[in-house]
C-alpha cells in the first residue's frame, strides 16, 4: 500500500535516483538502444526537473513523472518496480486539476499500453518514427464529464 504522503515534487537533488531507473529500464529493454550515455540522462534530470512539474514517489524514489502543464503533455514517466502501485498513484496525481493529458510512448512498449489503456487514454496518432529512431504512438486522456 503506498501512503499519500510518498509523492511529492521532484527537485534537482532528485537527478540521479530518476536517472538510475530510467538506466535500469534501458539497459533490461531488449528493443532500446542507449541513445545516451547514463551521465547525460543524470545531467538532463537534474537540470530539467525544477523546470517543469515533475513529480517523486517513495523514499528511496521508486519512480516519477514529469508533466509540462502548460501543454498538458507527460515527457517522463518511469517507475523501477511496474505492478506496485506506485505508477497508478503517481498518474493519479498528475490527473489532479485536469481535464486532458497527452503522452508519446513507444510503441514496442506493450506492458506501458496496457497501463495506459487502464488509466483512460487512447491512441490518437501512430506508429510515427521519435527522435529516437524508434517508433511511437501518441496517447490522449480526458476526464470523464461530470
Amino acid at each position: 500500500m503506498i501512503k499519500p504522503g510518498l509523492i511529492r515534487r521532484a527537485d534537482a537533488q532528485d537527478g540521479l535516483a530518476c536517472a538510475t531507473i530510467i538506466n535500469a529500464w534501458i539497459d533490461t529493454t531488449p528493443w532500446m538502444p542507449r541513445c545516451a550515455t547514463p551521465e547525460v540522462i543524470q545531467t538532463a534530470l537534474t537540470q530539467g526537473l525544477p523546470l517543469r512539474e515533475a513529480y517523486v514517489i517513495g523514499d528511496p524514489v521508486a519512480g516519477y513523472i514529469s508533466i509540462d502543464p502548460r501543454a498538458a503533455h507527460i515527457w517522463g514517466f518511469y517507475v523501477a518496480t511496474p505492478g506496485q502501485g506506485f505508477g497508478k498513484a503517481l498518474m493519479d496525481r498528475a490527473k489532479q486539476g485536469r481535464t486532458y493529458l497527452k503522452l508519446n510512448t513507444h510503441a514496442a512498449n506493450t506492458k506501458a499500453h496496457a497501463f495506459y489503456r487502464r488509466e483512460g487514454f487512447i491512441e490518437t496518432r501512430g506508429p510515427w518514427l521519435g527522435d529516437d529512431g524508434i517508433e511511437e504512438i501518441t496517447m490522449v486522456w480526458r476526464a470523464s464529464p461530470q
